[in-house]
Formats: structure tokens, sequence, C-alpha cells
């Protein structure tokens, strides 16, 4: 028989594990305080790009199972567990800001009403379950009980509902054994990965630990990458090789733009915080952070050695998420690319087969700044192509038609999507990130039109 979950907060994390959980059997009240996202939601339209969602939307509303609210004592009075799955966004600072987690404290405190488990899903700097505890108790006094627990997701954007159905690992931090109890119930039924019962401060860590080493492998390859660019090397042939080390492994070592999205920049920054305010030395995350913000200098410098003179050059942009199989712009490099270029007096035009909307939003059209249907429109008349998302659907691009819908035949990869050699005898000039300066010209010279 299922548990009664209450879930604070409709976003990436909040919502797939609110319709994750109600496919488990669990009976789910989900809050948000936004109505229209209520009215959604409710209707079966997802508010976030991510596939496999829409479908289990639908069903587990259909079977009643998870429902959603704006008020956050319909979720209260039957839950069993409550998760706060609310943002965490940086300060100016690179702290995060713990805002959102205070007033779901502050919410919950006048709601008690028999013993609740209070779980962390949001990802919190350590010892941030104290916080909470302390204002809940302050609010709520002593006569009712409850417990917080931390219970970080492992969910990448655009295989988040994979990542939850389908774990490597679940982790739970509890100090009580009730606490602990009520979440194995929650999970040990339906899962037969490994789960990792600790105290709530070491949960905390662990995934603040973990998005930082991943940043750290991403900007440690993107290092190498440039190093091989100056030794006539290819990056992707050094990455795959050294992944082959099963002590190493293949997995994020894709050199290209560097990290972005909502987690591994915030959760990095927010580890660095921490380790400083204890007195721990962590000078080479400093670094990681320094090498992912170059990237977009490193592209920009390729685009404007292509072009010479970036002012009135048409410049066809695909992709503006930070990743694809996501509408995520958040810490993407197009927040860095199109402002950079869209200020030097280039044309742009943009299309990423779900996150233009959401850059629009920041950058609307003007009369150099146009968003189109397709790739193949963003590529037409243009000076160059600039790539800044991987999407499955770049990758199949017939490279024939591209070239003559194009001015001049110039692709700009701050992917590495194609192979240099294909590319080359498509006719293109290709730059590209880490793999030589070998790879970057190919003849007759191009001439401007």
């Amino acid at each position: 028989m299922g548990l009664k979950l209450g879930i604070f907060g409709t976003g990436y994390a909040g919502l797939v594990t609110s319709v994750c959980l109600a496919q488990l059997g669990h009976t789910v009240t989900a809050i948000d305080k936004d109505p229209d996202i209520v009215a959604s939601l409710s209707d079966g339209r997802p508010t976030i790009h991510e596939p496999g969602l829409p479908e289990l939307l639908t069903n587990n509303l259909q079977t009643g199972r998870l429902r959603f609210t704006t008020q956050a004592e319909d979720a209260m009075a039957a839950a069993e567990i409550v998760f706060l799955c609310v943002g965490t966004p940086p300060r100016a600072d690179g702290r995060a800001d713990l805002a959102q987690v205070e007033e779901v404290a502050r919410t919950i405190a006048p709601l008690l009403d028999g013993y609740k488990l209070i779980v962390e899903k949001s990802t919190v700097p350590a010892r941030t379950a104290d916080w909470i505890d302390w204002t809940i108790r302050r609010l709520a006094g002593r006569e009712h009980p409850f417990d917080v627990a931390s219970n970080p997701e492992f969910l990448r954007e655009g295989s988040a509902v994979r990542d939850f159905l389908q774990p490597d690992r679940i982790v739970i931090g509890a100090d009580s054994s009730r606490a602990r109890s009520l979440l194995l119930d929650l999970y040990e039924p339906s899962f037969e990965c490994p789960i990792v019962v600790t105290s709530v401060t070491t949960a905390e860590l662990i995934k603040q630990t973990a998005n930082a080493f991943l940043a750290t492998r991403i900007s440690f390859i993107n290092m190498i990458s440039d190093l091989c660019e100056k030794l006539g090397v290819d990056v992707t042939t050094v990455a795959s090789s050294v992944g082959l080390d099963s002590r190493i492994g293949g997995h994020f070592l894709s050199a290209g733009l560097g990290f972005g999205g909502s987690c591994l920049p915030k959760d990095l920054s927010s580890l660095i915080k921490v380790a400083e305010d204890n007195g721990v030395d962590v000078s080479m995350l400093r670094d990681v952070e320094h090498i992912n913000t170059a990237r977009v200098d490193r592209l920009l410098a390729k685009v404007e050695r292509a072009l010479w003179v970036l002012r009135d050059k048409v410049i066809g942009i695909l992709g503006v998420a930070f990743k694809p199989d996501t509408d995520d712009i958040r810490g993407a490099p197009s927040l860095g690319v199109v402002p950079r270029l869209h200020g030097a007096g280039s044309i742009l035009r943009i299309y990423d087969p779900a996150a233009g909307p959401n850059l629009q939003r920041l950058y609307p059209p003007d009369d150099r700044l146009t968003y189109a249907n397709s790739a193949l429109e963003a590529a037409r008349d243009a000076h160059a192509l600039l790539i800044l998302t991987d999407w499955n659907e770049f990758r199949s691009l017939d490279l024939g038609q591209l070239r003559s819908l194009m001015r001049t035949p110039i692709i700009v990869d701050g992917r590495n999507l194609f192979e240099p050699a294909q590319v080359q005898a498509a006719g293109f000039e290709y730059y590209s990130l880490g793999r030589g300066e070998a790879t970057l010209r190919v003849e007759p010279k191009r001439v401007y039109v």
C-alpha cells in the first residue's frame, strides 16, 4: 500500500518527483504558489520539457494518485512525508539562496497536526536541515513531533524520468530510526539499486560533492582540449582513450562549452562557499569555475577568427538550451554568446527545438535578432553557423543542403558535433574545440558576397 506524500514545489525536481512517486503507487499532493502552473499541470500540460513526463503526468492524474493545489493545507492534512523541492538559486556571493526553503518551513510549522517527516529534496548546503528544524520548532513548539531528513535528487535534465525510476543509488539522510524506517518503506519495495543510509548532513554533502566532481571532470577535459588544440591533437581521441581506463570511465569527458544548467554551477559555487566558511582551501574548485566561464570567450574568439569583422555578419545559432532534450537555458552558454554577438552588431538567426521561447523572453526579436522555425531556416544566407547545443536533430542535418543555403560555408562547433573530415568533405570551413589547428581550414578560400 502506498504512502501519502506532500510535495512543495513543481519545478524540475518537484514535478518529476511528484509524477514518478505517483507512478510507483503513492498518493501525491503537489503544491505550487502559482495558480497558472497548478491549472496547467492539473490539465495534464507539463510546464517543463522532459521526455516521458507528459505521458506519466496524464496517467497519474487519471488514476487519482496525483493532484496539484495552491493550498498547503491540502497536502499537509494527510501527508506522512513532506518533500521540499523548491528552488535554491545562487546569490550574488555564490551562496545558495535559501529564502524559498525557509518560506516552506515557516508555512509547514503552523500546519503540523501529528508526526510528519519533512524531507529536503532540493540541493542545499550542508547543515541546512538544522536551520529547517530550528525554524519549524521555534514556530510550532515542542508539542508537535517531526523529523527533518535529506533525500537528495540525482536527476539529469533530459533524462530525469529515467533517472528517477532507474537510479544508480538512493541516498537517505536521517538521524532518527523513525525517519529512516519511513523513507526505507517509501523506496525499498520499488527499487533494487544500492540505498545509502547515512546522517542528514552527510547526505546533504554527498549531493554537492557529486556535482562538484562532475563539474571538475568537465573542466579538466576542457583544459586538456585547449592543450590538444595547441599541439594539433584531437581531444576526442584523447578523451575516449583515457575513458577506457576502468578507474576513470568515459562519462563527462566530452570537451566543448563546459557545464551549465541549474545544478552544477550553483552547487559548485555553494560548496566552495561552505568550504571556505569552514577554513578549507578549495582553490582547485575555483579553477574549475574559471575554466568553465572562459569557454564562451574561447568560442567567440573562434567566431571572430572565422569572420574577421562581426558587424553585419549573419550568424545562424543552433541550440540555446544548456543541453539537449530540455528547454532549460539556466547557465547555458547561449546566455553569454547571444548578447555579445548582438552587441557586436551581428545579425542573429536562432533556432532551438525546445528552448527558443525561453530565450525569447530575455532577448525579444528585433531587426538584428530573429527566431527561426528550423535549423535550415537559421542557416539560410548565413555567413557562419554556430552550434551551442548538441541536439540529435543537428547531427542528422544534410550537410550538402546546409552548404547550399549558406552565404559562406563556415561552421563554428561548440559541441564537437561532427567529425572534421566529414564536414570538410562537404565543403565547409570547420572550427571546433580541441581538435588541432590542422582541422580548421579548407580550400578554396571563401569569398564574401
